[in-house]
């Protein structure tokens, strides 16, 4: 973030007064004279786009839980119930409090410390087993072109060496991985364009409803876990907030044109196919979009689909493993985390922390299987979606004089109404997670509690250097 006015850092009963300069950038641990490039607001759309979406690549599963039919409803209506809403939320928040930390820093200053850190808690462990989910996907799309990546030692490898070298890429800065968004997010979406318009012709609108009702038992669990982890996620690009480019600006644009890219991607090719294909629904496992591409226009575009599969899962993985990063360097500053965790890279200004811890918990968890880890992030990310939402109600409350560069034009209960809708489907999601989910995330969010009142314990005695930095907001 750009500052002209001084950061006052706070270590213990210590203040430091630092005056920074166009266009250098402080963390909690070091301070570096490296000039970093901002985000602009085309970069950024396609790192919201890809923190959320990432194309039609993963929404097949909601056609084998429940049909057609109410998949095409699920992801015309749902963008309505939870997308907009959080993306409101986000513009507002983000341009109020536009620091790295995010979500971190508005439960904090709604609720105080133990939340902040709790928030964080929530929201990166989600965070992290939601980049694990996606070399496994990938590998998914990779296995129908190449076998030998169905299981075994093969499989274990493509993982792990995918993951590590996405980290390093991760690693090279914040906008090569900004562009890099833009070209797969052209790449990705390109096929499914294509195949739309050839399928459109083709269209034959009973099989929406004919093929839902094949007789096959729905799985409600499956399909509302699918459209929620499809269309979440919104809000982790306010992690990076001190690294976009007049951030009161860009970031409502930004959000908006990514809201109606996400939306689009996924339901022009779930309408277009489904109309035009006629196979039983237990046919729409993960991937299978790619063997419709066959059907509809021929091998070319299942390869194009599948390459474009694989460089989708890159994408999402640089978007969230970048905000995953830029979370643990914004805890950092807010002396949540020791110093060292908000480390930035000498070279390119990566908080190169934040990647490693992230990319070592990732793959931690990436031999989970492929649903556990799905409803391990949301169950997460719902109590933390859940904090959020009571964040951004009590902030209105209590903060109403101040600054809100983007304001979400509603009064207070019409606000409770947009967040109540919501909270009701994230209570939905968390009753209808299966044993493993309870007690992985429970025993996360005991080790979140646990690990507040360690490094409180760890300030008291000196164990680690904490600084909090102040960050001015007139940018």
């Amino acid at each position: 973030m750009t500052l002209t006015k001084p950061i006052t850092m706070q270590e213990e009963d210590t203040q430091i007064t630092t005056t920074q300069q166009l266009p250098t950038t402080t963390s909690s641990a070091a301070t570096t004279t490296t000039t970093a490039k901002k985000l602009t607001l085309i970069p950024l759309i396609f790192l919201i786009y890809f923190e959320v979406a990432g194309g039609p690549y993963g929404e097949e599963p909601a056609v084998q839980a429940a049909g057609p039919l109410f998949a095409i409803l699920g992801f015309l209506i749902f963008p309505f119930i939870w997308s907009i809403p959080e993306a409101l939320i986000t513009a507002e928040l983000s341009t109020s409090f536009p620091g790295n930390g995010g979500f971190v820093i508005w439960a904090d200053s709604a609720f105080g410390p133990f939340f902040g850190s709790l928030m964080g808690t929530w929201k990166f462990l989600s965070g992290v087993i939601n980049i694990a989910a996606f070399p496994a996907l990938c590998i998914d799309y990779l296995k129908r072109i190449f076998p030998i990546f169905s299981s075994g030692l093969p499989r274990t490898l493509a993982i792990l060496i995918s993951t590590l070298l996405l980290s390093f890429l991760n690693y090279l800065g914040l906008a090569i991985v900004g562009y890099f968004a833009v070209a797969l997010g052209i790449i990705s979406l390109a096929p499914f364009l294509i195949m739309s318009l050839i399928a459109i012709p083709q269209i034959k609108p009973h099989r929406w409803i004919s093929l839902g009702q094949s007789g096959v038992k729905k799985d409600w669990n499956l399909f509302f876990n699918t459209l929620f982890w499809n269309l979440n996620f919104w809000d982790n690009v306010s992690t990076m907030a001190g690294e976009v480019d007049n951030p009161r600006k860009t970031f409502p644009l930004a959000l908006f044109f990514a809201v109606i890219l996400t939306c689009l991607g996924y339901i022009i090719p779930l309408v277009a196919v489904t109309g035009a294909v006629a196979v039983d629904q237990n046919e729409w496992e993960t991937g299978f979009m790619a063997d419709a591409g066959q059907m509809i226009a021929g091998k070319w575009v299942k390869i194009w689909i599948e390459i474009g599969a694989v460089m989708s899962a890159v994408g999402l993985f640089e978007a969230q493993l970048s905000s995953s990063a830029y979370q643990i360097l914004g805890m950092a500053d807010l002396a949540f985390l020791p110093s060292f965790f908000g480390a930035r890279s000498k070279w390119f200004n990566t908080p190169w922390v934040g990647i490693l811890v992230s990319t070592v918990i990732a793959l931690c968890v990436s031999y989970m299987s492929y649903t556990d880890i799905v409803a391990s992030a949301n169950f997460l990310y719902s109590l933390g979606m859940l904090l959020e939402f009571a964040s951004f109600l009590w902030l209105r409350r209590k903060m109403p004089q101040k600054e809100r560069p983007y304001k979400v034009p509603l009064s207070m209960p019409f606000l409770v109404a947009m967040c109540l809708i919501p909270s009701g489907f994230l209570v939905f999601i968390m009753v209808i997670a299966n044993k493993i989910v309870y007690l992985v995330s429970g025993v996360m969010t005991v080790a979140g509690v646990g690990w507040y009142f360690l490094m409180k314990y760890c300030k008291l005695e000196g164990w680690f250097k904490f600084k909090r930095v102040e960050v001015d907001e007139e940018l």
